[in-house]
Parts: C-alpha cells; sequence; structure tokens
C-alpha cells in the first residue's frame, strides 16, 4: 500500500526514533503517501518539535535516551490535545500495551512493522483525530450558544422585571389621577359650599367698617378680617378653576421668593418650636410658570407638615437648585419620618395621620405639581424624618 495518496495527504506527522534508520524509512515511505514529515530521535527533542510545528500525528519509539517515550506521550497528550498519538515498541506485550493506551497513546505498533500496516493505522488514527476535533468544535460552539442563550435569558428577565415596574408605575398614576379627579370635584363642592359664609363675613365686616363706634385699633382689626377672607376666597377660585379644568392664569415665579415669603410667615412658629433653618437655595435658578398662590400652596404645605413633625425642634433644610434640565427643589425635616406601610398613601385624598388633619395638603401638592408638569416623590429613610423632591419645568415664553 505504500505509495498510495492518503486521504490525510498534507497533514503533518512527526517521526521519533533515536534509530536513525528506522526514522529515515518510515518518512520515506509517508512521504510517497502524501504526509509532511518531520523528525526527532529523542523525547526532548520531539517535545519541542511538537511545541513548535503543532503536528497532527507523532509516530513515538517507547524507548529513547533524554525522555522516554511514555513521558513524553503524556506531555504530548496533556499540553497538545489535537496531536495524536502511535507508539513504536518492541515490547509487544499485553501489559504495556495497557499502560501506553491508559496514558493517551491512539495506538501502538510493535516493532518490526509492515509499510502497510503503518499507512493504515496512521489513517485510521487520523481520522478518529478528524471526529474528535469536529465533536470537541461541535461541543464548544454548543457551550458558546448555551452561554448566549443564558445571557439572552438574562436580558429578557431584566426586560420583563423593567416592563412590569413600568406597568406599575403606570397603574400607580392612573389611579392617582383618578383621586385627584375626584379630589377636584369634591373640592370643587366645598368651594361653592365655603364660599357663601364667607361672603356673609365678609358682608358684615364692611358694615363694621363703617360703623362710627369701631376705634382706629377695631377697625385694623377687622381690615384684617376682610384682607384674610378675600385670601381664602382667592384660594377658593383656584379650587374651582383646577376642578372644572380651567387653566390659572401663569405667570414668572421666583421659587426662591415664594420660599423666603413662606418661612416668613411661619416665623413665629420656627421659633416657638425652636426650629433651625438651613436653606441651600441658588438665587440665580430660572423662574417657573405657574399660579402663585398655588405655589404658595405647595410650600405651605410642605414647609406646615415639616413643622408639625418637629414641634420639640429640629433642622428644617430646603434645597433650590437646577440640573439643567428642571428645578429641583428639597424640603426635608429631622422629625420621626413616615412608616413604610403608609408611605405609597401620603398623596391620597383624605389621607392622613394628623388627629385633626384633612387629608387635603399633599394631594393638593401633588394636584398643583402634575398639572404643571413636574413631579413629587418623597424618601423617609427609618428614623431620619422625611424628605420631599420637586421637580418643575422652567419657564417657557407661551405662558397664558
Amino acid at each position: 500500500m505504500a505509495g498510495i495518496k492518503s486521504c490525510f495527504a498534507g497533514e503533518s506527522v512527526l517521526i521519533v526514533d533515536d534509530d536513525r534508520a528506522i526514522v529515515d524509512i518510515a518518512g520515506l515511505l509517508l512521504k510517497r503517501s502524501g504526509y509532511k514529515i518531520l523528525s526527532a530521535y529523542d523525547g526532548k527533542q520531539c517535545l519541542q518539535m511538537v511545541a513548535e510545528h503543532r503536528p497532527a500525528l507523532v509516530l513515538l519509539d517507547y524507548m529513547m535516551p533524554v525522555m522516554n517515550g511514555l513521558d513524553a506521550l503524556k506531555q504530548i497528550r496533556s499540553n497538545y490535545p489535537d496531536t495524536y498519538v502511535i507508539m513504536f515498541t518492541g515490547k509487544g506485550n499485553e501489559e504495556v500495551a495497557v499502560e501506553l493506551m491508559r496514558a493517551g497513546a491512539s495506538d501502538y505498533l510493535c516493532k518490526p512493522f509492515a509499510s502497510g500496516n503503518l499507512q493504515e493505522r496512521i489513517d485510521s488514527v487520523l481520522s478518529l483525530r478528524k471526529v474528535e476535533i469536529e465533536n470537541r468544535a461541535l461541543l464548544r460552539e454548543r457551550e458558546l450558544l448555551q452561554l448566549e442563550i443564558e445571557q439572552w435569558n438574562v436580558k429578557l428577565e431584566q426586560r420583563v422585571r423593567e416592563k412590569s415596574s413600568e406597568l406599575a408605575l403606570a397603574h400607580e398614576e392612573i389611579v392617582q389621577s383618578e383621586k385627584l379627579a375626584a379630589l377636584g370635584h369634591v373640592s370643587a363642592g366645598m368651594a361653592h359650599e365655603i364660599r357663601n359664609p364667607l361672603n356673609s363675613i365678609n358682608l358684615f365686616a364692611q358694615l363694621l367698617l363703617i360703623a362710627d363706634s369701631l376705634d382706629e385699633e377695631n377697625r385694623g382689626y377687622v381690615y384684617k378680617i376682610t384682607q384674610e377672607v378675600e385670601r381664602i376666597d382667592e384660594t377658593l377660585i383656584q379650587m374651582l378653576a383646577s376642578s372644572s379644568g380651567t387653566a390659572n392664569k401663569q405667570q414668572r415665579v421666583d421659587l426662591a421668593a415664594v420660599i423666603d415669603k413662606t418661612l416668613s410667615d411661619y416665623q413665629t412658629r420656627i421659633d416657638q418650636q425652636n426650629i433651625s433653618i438651613d436653606l441651600n437655595i441658588d438665587r440665580s435658578a430660572p423662574t417657573i410658570a405657574a399660579a402663585s398662590l398655588e405655589i404658595e400652596q405647595v410650600f405651605a404645605n410642605l414647609i406646615g407638615n415639616a413643622l408639625y413633625e418637629m414641634e420639640n425642634g429640629g433642622i428644617l433644610t430646603i434645597s433650590l437648585h437646577t440640573d439643567g434640565e428642571k428645578l429641583l427643589v428639597t424640603v426635608a425635616d429631622t422629625g420621626n419620618g413616615i412608616p413604610h406601610d403608609i408611605i405609597q398613601h401620603i398623596f391620597d385624598p383624605f389621607f392622613t395621620t394628623k388627629a385633626k388633619g384633612t387629608g387635603f395638603g399633599l394631594s393638593v401638592v401633588m394636584r398643583i405639581v402634575k398639572n404643571l408638569g413636574g413631579k413629587v416623590t418623597v424618601t423617609s429613610p427609618a428614623g431620619s424624618g422625611a424628605c420631599f423632591l420637586l421637580e418643575l419645568p422652567f419657564f417657557h415664553a407661551a405662558v397664558h
């Protein structure tokens, strides 16, 4: 069979034997079959050639100087798994064969061997090598596909979580909008009912002002009553406009000025409760487009609630700055905080934890801020007070 081209012609074969005659003869025979032949004469040189050329097959003698064939075989199979080995041995007993096969030899030949038998054994081992390499490649490809599938699963699970969170948030916003709409209807009814006795109060106050029996001091008190009545009436008008969908007249509102005014209104209470004020206000921050009375309501409610939580002293922290896209305002207190089990309800209409509270304050804050295209959120770590964050859009020229 020597001289017939092998179907694996072109594959490199390293022949290793300390008998140069065997190396030369085997090399001559295998060249005729189309193999690329490499030669070495001891185990150490064999390993150097394998490292440099990575042959498909090594024909390796069992007994050699410097490093025997068995030690070389073990290193080849450990470090170069794509290089297969056929062992030559002059000891044709079963014990040696078992030892060689356990060490990783693909086959073995007993010296002397026939040339035809040599090529058959080589082609058989190279055929096995081809199948096993293809299988390993398929296994690697399967592992890569499994890894890719796992990564896609992780991404899919993440997207499901994100979408679920978005749906939950959207549902909460819908529920909150429905609650605010309900608040609007209730506010409208209350506003109508309150304005009737309010008009009577104002009328009687006007009558007192024109009476001759009042001295100047009492006349001043009555005048203040009429001013407060007008202030209440303006607030009720705002509530009616909001509940009917009528846009309140908007103008440029300087939040820093509103904060200063609200703090001034509460100054007596701040002093009585021994509250420290920590202001971090950017006085150059842009204005917003809003109804000034509504913005005053927002800060009156937030600051009033903060003071309520610090009856025995504390720190009221207010900040105002911009992130380049919107105004950010925080109002924080050092009170007892909001229990975790109720924090999601604090913006609900009629929800209150105060003995004499109406539950309108924070729902009004939510309504006003949302109508301005803004957002209000709250955080309250256990025992660390509460912090309200307002996000409000800048003033735009097209304001009505």
